[in-house]
């Protein structure tokens, strides 16, 4: 059995608020796990507030320390590693050569005093020990990977001289510059028109088949995981509240956030009516629900959701692919009746 390239357990970010802003802690990631496996996309979904992000930024240590911290008995395994145990030096090696990201907005990550190209080539300066001029030449040569028209005129280009959704393709030559083996993508169409997005999607699926990377896809948006991810997380508060390959989630989601999530997408074959949308809004990370932490806005809950967390439970069918959901509805599925 392939062993997974990205194995994360029990991984815990905290942020500790200072005093004078109210005090108290932000249990941000609380024990999230997942694997990743070689040449797969694993897309991780939730509302905003939800902890996707930090989770990414646990992955490669960039959480601000302080008031960040990465809880002690957390693992993030890569490649038989664990990060959390490597020397600054040897974090650097891994990080942007082995592991890349693509950020969301792509004018916060670019420096605008500088070229595109020199931006594409300093991470195969720095990793691949490259000359100027070969870095260079690889450069233009990620440029036309990306689809970026006229790349040996284009890598002089400074960033404001880009559209944005161009600017989207100068961060993912960044990224792949190194053939990393891992690419975590958060969020990287969110500031995109729909065309334009469809169109970096579909980069990345190709790069991904070509340069046979496994992919992190970071998402709200489970429409945009419905052709890009062969596996689904979805997180709310902090947690993992359901997995299951792609397939299945879409043909029998198990969690109410789930089910509210997937009720929330635009459906062109079925009759025009109001968009669904789940009730209230993602708490505080400071001050997560007791019980079940989806039960202040959950059409199903009961007493037992409020007095009791759930843990990950076993949802799969007989005979059907994995599946696991956070929510006591698994063992009691009689009690799927919603309230209102």
């Amino acid at each position: 059995m392939t062993e997974p390239l990205l194995r994360v357990r029990d991984l815990k970010t905290y942020f500790v608020a200072e005093r004078g802003s109210g005090g108290g802690t932000a249990r941000a990631v609380d024990g999230v796990s997942f694997e990743l496996f070689p040449g797969e996309t694993l897309g991780i979904v939730g509302e905003s507030g939800c902890g996707k992000t930090v989770t990414s930024l646990s992955i490669l240590r960039l959480v601000p320390e302080p008031p960040g911290h990465i809880l002690p008995g957390s693992v993030i395994e890569f490649d038989g590693r664990n990060l959390l145990a490597l020397a600054p030096a040897d974090l650097r090696a891994v990080r942007g050569n082995q592991i890349a990201m693509v950020f969301q907005e792509p004018m916060t990550s670019l420096n605008p005093v500088f070229t595109v190209g020199d931006q594409i080539a300093e991470a195969a300066i720095i990793h691949q020990r490259l000359s100027r001029a070969v870095a260079r030449a690889r450069a233009i040569e990620m440029l036309t990977l990306v689809g970026i028209p006229d790349p040996a005129e284009r890598v002089d280009d400074y960033p404001h001289q880009l559209s944005g959704g161009m600017r989207q393709r100068v961060m993912i030559a960044m990224a792949l510059i190194c053939h990393p083996k891992v690419l975590i993508a958060d969020e990287p169409t969110t500031a995109l028109d729909v065309t334009i997005q469809a169109q970096i999607l579909e980069l990345l699926d190709r790069l991904q088949a070509e340069l046979g990377m496994a992919v992190l896809l970071i998402t709200h948006d489970l429409g945009v995981v419905a052709g890009h991810a062969n596996r689904v997380a979805v997180m709310y508060a902090g947690q993992v509240v359901e997995t299951a390959t792609t397939t299945e989630l879409f043909d029998r989601p198990t969690h109410p956030y789930t089910e509210g999530l997937l009720a929330a997408v635009p459906r062109i074959d079925a009759p025009r009516s109001r968009l669904h949308a789940i009730p209230g809004q993602v708490p505080a990370a400071t001050a997560w629900p007791t019980g079940c932490r989806f039960h202040p806005r959950c059409p199903y809950a009961w007493n037992k959701c409020v007095a009791e967390a759930p843990p990950l439970l076993d949802a799969t069918a007989p005979g059907g692919t994995p599946h696991a959901a956070r929510c006591w509805l698994v063992t009691e599925p009689h009690r799927r009746v919603a309230k209102r």
